[in-house]
C-alpha cells in the first residue's frame, strides 16, 4: 500500500471512529430484551378483508386490525366465521355448534376421538378412535364405523410416525383421511406398522418413570405397509386402490378432483428416484398413470405447492426441479405437458395466484439473486415474464383478492423493513410504513453485509457477516459461525437481521452465516451433490469458509466457534471432529451423529440404505472422526426427543469417553426436538456463558442472566 493510500485509509478510519464516538450503542434491553430503539416492529399482514382493506395483526395484542389502503385508518376487525358450524373435541368427545347456539354432543365415549372433520355438506363428522375410522350423522346422531381391524400397530385414517413427521406433516396432527368435495365418499390411508421396529423413549418423571413406544423406522428398516381406501359416507364396503402394500413405496398427500370422480395419488419408490401420479377411481380402485418423473439423485415427494389444480377442471400446475432448477409446468389432467411456465438457472419458490380469466400466474422466485425473493407474473404460455417488485431487497408479498395490487414488506441487510402498496405492473402506488425509528441515526451498530467466499473449485459461497461495532482491521476478533447445513435448506438471505446480533457486535465478535454448494443457492444441481454423501460437501465448504476467516488479519485464529441445531448440530459435531483443524469451539443442539440412527424416509432420500451405501454412512458419521476431536464442544439434547433421538448424543458421548476426550453436555429433561419455558431461559443463559468463557474470556454481565 503506497503512502497516499495509507493516509487516506487512516483519515477514513479516524473519521469513522469519530462518528461512532458520538453515537450511542444499543443496550441489553434494546438487543436481547426485545426493545429495539432503532426500529419498530411492523405488524404482520394476514391477508385482505376486501379490495381496499388489508388485515394486520397487532404485534403486541395479537388482535386483528383492518387498514384502509387509501387513508391508513385502522379499525378493529372481527373475522367472519369460516363457517357457521364449529366442530370441536371436549373431554374426548365430539361436539358441534351452530353459530351462537349451545354446542351439541355428537359422541359419548370414554375413548378419545381425534381430528373431527366436518364433511363439505355439513352432514357428517369423521374422526378416528382407537386407530379406526368413524363418522357421525349430524342430524340423527347415528355413528358409522368404517373400519374394524385397528390394533396397536394398524391405524386407519391415523398416520404412522414416519408419515406424520416426513410426508403428511406435523400440522396434520396424524390425520390421514380426506372428504370428497361432494361429501359422498371418504378416502383414507391404512398403516400397518407390524414390521416397523419399536423405539423406546424413556421419561424420567415420577418414581418409576415411563416409556413411550414409537414405531420408528430407522434407515434400512422395514417401513409401514400402506393402503389407500375409499368408503361411502353412509357406510359400506371399503374399496382399496390398486396398489400392492407389500411393495417398498411411499404415498404423498392425495388430491380429490373437483367433481369427486377420481383422486390423484402421489407414489414414489423406496429409493425416492421415481415419482408417479395416478388417477384412482374411488368406485373400483383402478388406477391410471398420469405423470412419471425420474431423477438420478432423488425427488422430493411433496414439498409445498407442488400441485395446483385449476378451476377449469382441465389442467394443473406442477412444480418440479427435474431440470436442476425448480420451475412451474402446465399439464392437462390426463398428464400431458402443455408447456413450461418458467425456465432458466434460477428457482421458483411459491405460487401465489392463478388468474384463469387472464391466463396469468403470480409467483415468488429467487431470480435476481439466490439470496432474495421477488414477485413475478408470467402468461400461461410461458411468455411475458415480468418482475413486479423492485430494488435490491427481499420481498414478502400479500396479493389483493383481484391480483391487481399487492403489499410488499421488504428489506435487506442494511435497510430495516419497509412496506409499500404496488400495482400488478410493478408501479409503487404508495409507501405504507417504515420500521426505522426517528432516532435511528443516533445509534451506532455493527455493519452487516452480503459477501461471497470463493471455493477452490469455482463456487462463490453466499455469506452474511456482521462486524463489531467499532471495527478496526488492525485488531483480531473472535467469530461466531452459525449454520444449519441441510440439503436445500440455505439460511443466507439478504434481509434485515434485527438488533439481536448487536450485543455481540458491541462486545467485539464477528458473526457470520455461510451457505454451502448444496444449500439450494445453486439449484437442485448443487443439492444433488449430496447424494450418498451427507457431510462431505457441507464440511468441505464450511472448512473453506473457516480457513478464509482465519486468513483475515482481523480474525483471532484461535477463536472460531460454530453452532447449529438438528442438522446444524450434526454439522457442529462434524466441525469439531472431521474439521477440527479449522474450528475451535462448537455449540451443538440435538445432533444426528450417525445417519443409520435417523428415520428411513429422510435419510434414504439422500443416502440410500445402509445396506446399499455402507461406506457413505461410515464417512458421514461423526463417530468415525471422534479420534480427531479437539477444541471444546458443548452438546445439548432433550431426553424426550422423538425426532432426533438422544441415542445419537449418547453414542457420541460413549465414543468420546472411550477416547478420553473432554467435552460438555447439557440434557433438557422432558425436552423434545426443542424446549420452551424456563428451559429455554436456561438454554439462552448457558449459551451466553459459553460465549463469554470461550470467545471473550471475561465474566458475563449480570443483566444478561436475569
Amino acid at each position: 500500500m503506497n503512502k497516499f493510500k495509507l493516509l487516506c485509509f487512516a483519515a477514513a478510519f479516524c473519521c469513522n471512529f469519530t462518528v461512532h464516538a458520538q453515537l450511542k450503542k444499543l443496550n441489553q434491553q434494546q438487543t436481547f430484551g426485545g426493545q429495539p430503539a432503532i426500529t419498530t416492529n411492523l405488524n404482520p399482514i394476514s391477508g385482505w378483508s376486501d379490495e381496499d382493506h388489508y388485515l394486520e395483526s397487532n404485534f403486541r395484542t395479537r388482535n386483528l386490525q383492518s387498514v384502509d389502503i387509501n387513508t391508513g385508518v385502522k379499525v378493529a376487525y372481527t373475522p367472519p366465521p369460516k363457517s357457521d358450524v364449529e366442530v370441536m373435541v371436549n373431554e374426548n368427545d365430539v361436539f358441534i355448534q351452530y353459530g351462537s347456539q349451545p354446542a351439541k354432543r355428537l359422541t359419548n365415549n370414554v375413548e378419545e376421538e381425534k381430528n373431527p372433520t366436518l364433511s363439505p355438506d355439513g352432514k357428517y363428522v369423521a374422526f378416528t378412535r382407537n386407530n379406526d375410522l368413524y363418522a357421525v350423522d349430524v342430524a340423527t346422531g347415528k355413528e358409522i364405523r368404517y373400519t374394524t381391524d385397528a390394533t396397536d400397530v394398524i391405524y386407519n385414517g391415523y398416520s404412522s410416525w414416519v408419515y406424520f413427521e416426513e410426508i403428511l406433516g406435523r400440522p396434520t396432527k396424524y390425520k390421514a383421511f380426506w372428504w370428497s368435495p361432494d361429501s359422498k365418499k371418504l378416502s383414507f390411508m391404512r398403516f400397518d406398522d407390524t414390521k416397523v421396529p419399536m423405539f423406546p423413549i424413556n421419561g424420567s418423571t415420577g418414581q418409576h418413570g415411563y416409556t413411550e413406544k414409537t414405531r420408528y423406522p430407522k434407515a434400512g428398516d422395514p417401513n409401514p405397509e400402506v393402503r389407500i381406501g375409499f368408503v361411502p359416507a353412509a357406510g359400506g364396503k371399503v374399496i382399496w386402490a390398486d396398489f400392492n402394500e407389500k411393495t417398498d413405496q411411499y404415498f404423498g398427500t392425495p388430491y380429490w378432483s373437483f367433481d369427486s370422480s377420481s383422486m390423484m395419488v402421489q407414489w414414489i419408490d423406496r429409493g425416492q428416484e421415481n415419482l408417479k401420479f395416478y388417477a384412482v377411481n374411488p368406485l373400483n380402485g383402478t388406477k391410471k398413470e398420469i405423470y412419471d418423473e425420474k431423477q438420478t439423485s432423488w425427488i422430493d415427494l411433496d414439498y409445498s405447492g407442488r400441485i395446483e389444480y385449476l378451476k377449469d377442471n382441465k389442467h394443473y400446475i406442477l412444480k418440479s426441479d427435474k431440470t436442476g432448477w425448480a420451475h412451474f409446468y402446465l399439464y392437462t389432467l390426463a398428464g400431458k405437458l402443455v408447456n413450461p411456465l418458467t425456465s432458466g438457472k434460477w428457482q421458483v419458490t411459491t405460487l401465489l395466484k392463478v388468474d384463469e380469466q387472464r391466463k396469468v400466474i403470480y409467483f415468488m422466485a429467487r431470480k435476481e439473486a439466490s439470496t432474495r425473493t421477488d414477485l413475478y407474473r408470467v402468461n400461461y404460455n410461458g411468455k411475458n415474464l415480468k418482475r413486479l417488485t423492485f430494488g435490491d431487497y427481499t420481498h414478502q408479498v400479500v396479493l389483493a383478492p383481484s391480483g391487481k395490487k399487492f403489499i410488499t414488506t421488504y428489506s435487506n441487510v442494511t435497510t430495516p423493513p419497509k412496506r409499500a402498496l404496488v400495482d400488478n405492473n410493478g408501479k409503487v402506488i404508495k409507501e405504507l410504513a417504515d420500521s426505522k425509528s426517528a432516532d435511528f441515526k443516533q445509534y451506532a451498530f455493527g455493519k452487516t453485509e452480503m459477501i461471497t467466499i470463493p471455493s477452490a473449485d469455482g463456487y462463490d459461497l453466499p455469506a452474511v457477516i456482521t462486524y463489531p461495532t467499532d471495527f478496526d482491521q488492525t485488531k483480531r476478533y473472535p467469530v461466531i459461525f452459525s449454520i444449519y447445513g441441510g440439503p436445500n435448506a440455505g439460511t443466507v438471505t439478504n434481509t434485515w437481521k434485527g438488533t439481536a446480533n448487536q450485543w455481540w457486535a458491541n462486545e467485539g465478535i464477528v458473526q457470520i452465516a455461510v451457505d454451502h454448494r448444496a444449500s439450494g443457492q445453486f439449484g437442485k444441481a448443487g443439492v444433488a451433490l449430496m447424494h450418498r454423501n451427507l457431510g462431505k460437501w457441507e464440511m468441505k465448504d464450511y472448512m473453506t469458509a473457516g480457513k478464509w476467516l482465519k486468513a483475515q488479519p482481523w480474525v483471532d485464529p484461535s477463536k472460531l466457534l460454530i453452532t447449529g441445531h438438528s442438522y446444524g448440530g450434526y454439522m457442529t459435531c462434524m466441525a469439531l471432529t472431521y474439521g477440527a483443524e479449522v474450528f475451535d469451539f462448537g455449540y451443538a443442539g440435538a445432533p444426528v451423529t450417525s445417519w443409520e440412527l435417523y428415520d428411513s424416509h429422510y435419510t434414504e432420500r439422500f443416502m440410500d440404505t445402509p445396506q446399499e451405501n455402507p461406506e457413505g454412512y461410515k464417512n458421514a458419521s461423526v463417530l468415525t472422526y471422534a479420534d480427531q476431536y479437539k477444541g471444546l464442544l458443548r452438546i445439548m439434547h432433550g431426553d424426550m426427543d422423538d425426532n432426533v433421538h438422544m441415542q445419537n448424543t449418547i453414542q457420541l458421548v460413549d465414543k468420546m469417553q472411550d477416547l478420553n476426550k473432554h467435552f460438555e453436555l447439557m440434557i433438557y429433561p422432558g425436552g423434545r426436538h426443542g424446549w420452551g419455558g424456563v428451559k429455554s431461559t436456561h438454554d439462552r443463559s448457558e449459551r451466553i456463558r459459553f460465549y463469554y468463557k470461550t470467545l471473550l474470556e471475561k465474566p458475563v454481565p449480570e443483566e444478561l442472566l436475569k
